[in-house]
């Protein structure tokens, strides 16, 4: 007696096709190993030098903890900026491309199962600095509440990670800029998102228009919950910027949406994904 297998739509659809993408990227990362040592081991001399840098220039300890923690962080940009920014141009690429726009799979659903893919394999480097780094420079943290830093630290992911979306858009819009972009942006967020030194330093204005970018806020924010000793090294209270945080998640994931559902129309009625008429 033969059964007939039931077709998955909406929710079921969207759940599947999400672990389906982030299966590849968890189980993968531990099969290579020298992806282990690149991505953990090798990242760890920038982190140490600024801890190098502050020591020398005698700047209270609390610094060395704002390099380590900074040092962590760039492994979720870096893998905003290329593994998601990127992904749908080297899909395209690939071949794979039009394949994810002919399923009838929501693109939004790939996209997320390759950030949830994502943030475990970052999380694997950033423990492994923090880790690493504590250990060996002895430094020693303060959090003042474990609830609200794990909440602080998902809602930046689901903003940050939804500005990865947009970008997957605008990368494969732009083409073979997209490799120009990425490599454009990717110092300068260092900077004004303040990865190794209070972003207050940078002065009121600067670090309002650098809020726009989410790590601004999240690292802030967790900077003061983890070093809660320092009461003068925020921007703005904790409790604000989580607001402004889950602000910045609703209108990023909107725009991720669209974005994505703006490129599945172009490709299913013009037979063309972005590419420039002649």
């Amino acid at each position: 007696m033969s059964t007939r297998a039931r077709k998955a739509t909406g929710i079921t659809l969207f759940w599947r096709i999400l672990w389906a993408r982030a299966y590849p990227r968890i189980v993968g990362a531990w099969r290579e190993k020298d992806w282990l040592f690149f991505e953990t081991v090798v990242p760890l001399g920038t982190t140490a030098g600024f801890v190098f840098v502050y020591r020398a220039a005698g700047a209270p300890p609390e610094f060395a903890g704002f390099a380590v923690l900074g040092g962590a962080m760039t492994a979720f940009w870096l893998n905003v900026l290329w593994a998601m920014g990127s992904q749908l141009y080297w899909d395209k690429d690939g071949g794979n491309l039009e394949l994810y726009v002919l399923s009838p799979g929501p693109l939004m659903a790939i996209l997320v199962g390759m950030a949830v893919g994502g943030i475990f394999m970052a999380s694997v480097r950033a423990v492994t600095v923090i880790v690493v780094a504590s250990l060996l420079f002895n430094i020693s943290y303060q959090v003042s509440s474990l609830p609200l830093l794990i909440l602080v630290f998902l809602v930046t992911m689901a903003a940050l990670y939804g500005l990865g979306m947009i970008f997957a858009s605008v990368f494969l819009a732009s083409g073979r800029e997209a490799w120009h972009l990425a490599n454009l942006l990717q110092e300068p967020i260092y900077l004004v998102s303040g990865f190794y030194f209070p972003v207050s330093a940078l002065g009121f204005w600067v670090a309002t228009f650098a809020s726009v970018i989410p790590l601004t806020l999240g690292m802030d924010a967790i900077r003061q919950i983890i070093f809660s000793t320092q009461s003068n090294i925020g921007f703005l209270p904790v409790e604000t910027e989580l607001i402004l945080l889950c602000f910045l998640a609703v209108i990023l994931l909107a725009l991720a949406w669209y974005s994505l559902r703006k490129l599945e129309e172009i490709g299913r009625r013009d037979g063309r994904l972005i590419e420039r008429r002649r």
